[in-house]
């Protein structure tokens, strides 16, 4: 029997494929093309407390190797979330975890105890979930010092994660940003204050220029560059990372094969998410878990603990 499980703090995940926030939208955008409930899980769209319009002029481009994003953390805030697709989630067999982010610390610490006040209400009016898990974006700009992402700096991510996670008793996964000054350091500070496993990486920081117009393709200058021309940059630093704390890691960059998939759990991975694949192959889900499974029967690997972290 070939077994994909694995457990992540505590919660179980039928397979390791899991899709990554901001590429799955809410999951009713996939739905029509599969039974998204034989996935892992998702990560819905990145929320923060108050509604974003997002960045102005063009916010994606593709790359020779992946694509380039500047959305600006475009959503409908944590209030219409909660409202409008609770019920919904509610209804999934899948493990359902909300992307979490925000412009200052009050506003995690808010958004965080909306979050779980909710949950706790559903969960005793109904006896079901609608919300498994927390992903805490500390990518994003801390508006009151400058725009530097939280994720940048060890002691200003630590106020994030601690606020949040003494907000909420869902299980908390924060995602790291590869800019980070100390990654490693990151990591570890991260298991100190309480997480409860670690996603990475992040987009990498990166730019394309129009050469007629003479500028920036993207308003800002930079965007967010994903794909598989970040893959073998993501997958070491999910080794390294494996190597300095003992959290459950989620990988994600670049991952579009079952080949891939297994590189990362090789690296220490105990799951993955699935990005910018999506938008190549809306099949790209079910496809990795057949893939996956089609290996391990031909390696004779009856269960992925067989090989993750086998990289030394």
């Amino acid at each position: 029997m070939i077994d994909l499980s694995c457990n992540i703090a505590g919660i179980s995940f039928k397979n390791p494929i899991v899709m990554a926030s901001g590429t799955f939208g809410f999951g009713r955008e996939y739905s029509g093309f599969y039974d998204i409930n034989k996935l892992g899980g998702f990560v819905g769209k990145g929320l923060t407390l108050q509604p974003k319009e997002g960045n102005n002029g063009t916010r994606m481009a593709e790359t020779a190797a992946g694509m380039m994003n500047s959305i600006g953390l475009e959503n409908p805030g944590i209030h219409a979330f909660l409202t409008q697709e609770s019920a919904y989630w509610q209804s999934l067999d899948t493990v359902r975890i909300v992307n979490l982010g925000g412009g200052t610390l009050e506003d995690y610490r808010a958004g965080a105890e909306l979050i779980q006040e909710h949950e706790q209400r559903i969960r005793k009016d109904t006896g079901r979930s609608s919300i498994d898990m927390i992903e805490l974006n500390i990518s994003c700009p801390n508006v009151k010092e400058g725009g530097m992402a939280f994720g940048i700096q060890t002691d200003a991510a630590r106020h994030v994660v601690r606020a949040v996670r003494n907000k909420t008793s869902l299980p908390l996964i924060v995602k790291l940003s590869p800019g980070a000054e100390n990654l490693a350091e990151m990591a570890i500070m991260c298991e100190h204050e309480g997480a409860d496993a670690l996603s990475l990486i992040n987009t990498i920081s990166a730019m394309k220029i129009d050469i007629r117009k003479r500028k920036s393709v993207f308003e800002h200058g930079y965007a967010g560059l994903s794909g598989p021309a970040i893959k073998p940059i993501a997958l070491r630093m999910v080794h390294q990372v494996a190597h300095a704390v003992t959290l459950p890691i989620i990988g994600m960059g670049g991952i579009t094969t079952a080949d891939d998939v297994i590189e990362f759990i090789m690296a220490g991975a105990d799951a993955v998410q699935v990005g910018t694949a999506n938008f190549i192959n809306l099949r790209t889900g079910p496809d990795l878990i057949e893939g996956v499974t089609a290996w391990m029967e031909q390696e004779g690997v009856q269960s992925l603990d067989e090989i993750r972290g086998i990289i030394s």
